[in-house]
């Protein structure tokens, strides 16, 4: 088994005798040229440009979950000439997240097909053609339509851009560049708010303002589009189809960049390739045993994903990842978080702030800043601790918000309030707190979720698990104001504490830590009776 730190996200399975005596020796060869020892060395030009191409996703992900927060408070009566009532601005909210979570089963089927790359290039197609027609909508019913088609755009990225940077990164990096993803989607909030204050200050907001706020979504597409024609498949999918040497040019480029040639990272690029080469038969094998007869080369993409789904729930440890990944992603939703991106200049407006979407850049700026203190840490410390550490700062930001919320009197229009400032200021703190927490633990965790599946079912997992995401945040989006009303301000804040208090226990009975580990050692942690929990 190989532990390099240059080999990309893929686990080293149990082979053959003969091809585990061929790809032991490889890599002890390699290994030993290096000195004796695996080298740590930072992730090169190479690997960070193909984490910038590939998070744009997460930036337009970003800027589309911050620029609604802005945009609705600006339209007015600009939609079918008359206000936003609370049900149309839930719908407009969580059409996105539901077609996200109905295009999740495709998107794997196609990611597996098609490759990676052109999952990413055909949800950019979709995010240029989203965010035009939400610019040019004149109705709710054409915005939501507009919504709806970025939606679809947004779950498709949000599913293959997380795991096409996993499959490219060294594993000693693999957290941090994943985490990339998760900056890329707070700097697209950043940027979101503070489009939506300039053009909610300085523009015409009921007339033309918010629709420069939609319509500029389709900028960073296009820059993606661009950019990815120039950027490499995965190599593990590359192999998949046949096509090794192409493969092999991408491994080199990783492990390497121009020392590509140097016979001790040949050496290296080919152990990491014939590991590759190994698992793909294996997956092969393994789903001809299946008994479907799936894998014979009839590309039958139905009963392929079927089976996988089997194996899926067949298995013990497939189930127990999926449990802890569908936690993760639930959890990541059911705590409130993305109500807070959804309609926070809805909340602070509420709350009696005069500029309410300058204030929720200083939410998005707080989001941000802990992001990039995740990306320091979340190698160094671990997933399960990270996690264990900043769960308890969510739950009291919380319960603060719902303090703060019982000395303000929220009248029946969201254009006046009355109580005092200390009230506001304490959500806002509070606020932030809670902010500050997510960011660094539950924001960036839950996408570390392919490092829990085995090769086989890694794509269907990782697709079942994200679609508990979006379903989640279109249960939270379409039900956040709702709530408001029914239960208060301050008891739909305890509720989401009290979710967040759930999470942690069940965080620390299952949830082995994996940070450092491969997938091969990462999925033996799940066989044992305490789920790998040391």
């Amino acid at each position: 088994m190989t532990d390099n730190p240059e080999e990309p996200l893929i686990a080293n399975p149990q082979s053959t005798e003969g091809d585990q005596h061929d790809g032991s020796h490889d890599v002890e060869h390699a290994h030993e040229s290096r000195g004796g020892k695996s080298q740590i060395s930072p992730p090169g030009l190479f690997i960070w440009l193909l984490t910038f191409s590939a998070g744009i996703s997460g930036l337009l992900f970003g800027y589309d979950t911050g620029v609604i927060s802005a945009t609705l408070v600006s339209i007015g009566t600009s939609l079918s000439h008359r206000p936003l009532t609370s049900l149309d601005k839930s719908v407009i909210t969580s059409c996105t997240s539901l077609f996200a979570l109905l295009v999740l089963p495709f998107a794997s089927s196609l990611a597996d097909d098609r490759g990676r790359k052109r999952v990413v290039l055909f949800a950019d197609t979709l995010f240029i053609i989203g965010a035009l027609c939400q610019a040019a909508s004149r109705t709710v019913e054409a915005m939501v339509v507009g919504r709806s088609v970025v939606g679809v755009a947004i779950g498709a990225a949000s599913f293959v851009t997380p795991l096409y940077i996993a499959e490219l990164a060294p594993a000693t990096h693999r957290g941090r560049l994943v985490t990339m993803n998760i900056v890329f989607i707070t700097l697209g909030q950043v940027v979101a708010y503070v489009v939506g204050w300039i053009f909610g200050t300085y523009g015409s907001p009921e007339t033309t303002g918010w629709r420069w706020m939609v319509g500029l979504g389709a900028v960073p597409a296009v820059c993606q589009v661009v950019i990815l024609l120039w950027m490499p498949e995965s190599p593990r999918w590359l192999v998949k189809e046949g096509r090794s040497e192409e493969a092999r040019e991408v491994i080199a480029r990783i492990a390497a960049g121009d020392d590509a040639q140097d016979p001790s990272t040949r050496r290296e690029v080919d152990a990491v390739l014939k590991n590759i080469e190994i698992e793909v038969r294996e997956e092969a094998m393994a789903t001809r045993l299946g008994g479907t007869g799936v894998g014979n080369g009839n590309g039958n993409a139905v009963k392929a994903w079927m089976e996988a789904m089997r194996e899926l729930f067949r298995v013990r440890r497939n189930r127990r990842a999926l449990a802890i990944a569908c936690l993760l992603q639930g959890l990541q939703q059911l705590c409130g978080f993305n109500s807070l991106m959804y309609f926070s200049a809805t909340i602070f407006t509420m709350v009696g702030f005069s500029e309410p979407t300058l204030t929720s850049l200083v939410v998005a700026v707080t989001n941000f800043s802990f992001t990039l203190v995740a990306l320091v840490l979340i190698d160094r410390v671990g997933r399960r601790r990270i996690l264990l550490w900043s769960l308890p700062f969510m739950t009291a930001g919380l319960v603060l918000a719902g303090y703060g919320f019982s000395f303000i009197e929220l009248p029946d229009s969201e254009t006046k309030t009355t109580g005092g400032q200390g009230g506001a200021a304490i959500i806002l703190a509070s606020i932030m707190m809670y902010v500050a927490g997510y960011a660094i633990g539950l924001g960036n965790v839950p996408w570390m979720q392919s490092e829990l599946f085995s090769l086989n079912v890694r794509s269907v997992g990782s697709g079942v698990a994200t679609a508990t995401n979006w379903s989640a945040n279109f249960v939270i989006g379409l039900t956040f104001l709702p709530l408001m009303e029914a239960l208060s301000p301050s008891w739909t804040f305890v509720l989401y504490a009290v979710i967040c208090a759930v999470g942690y226990g069940l965080i620390w009975r299952v949830y082995p830590e994996t940070a450092g580990l491969s997938l091969e050692d990462a999925a033996t942690l799940l066989e044992a009776d305490d789920w790998g929990v040391r």
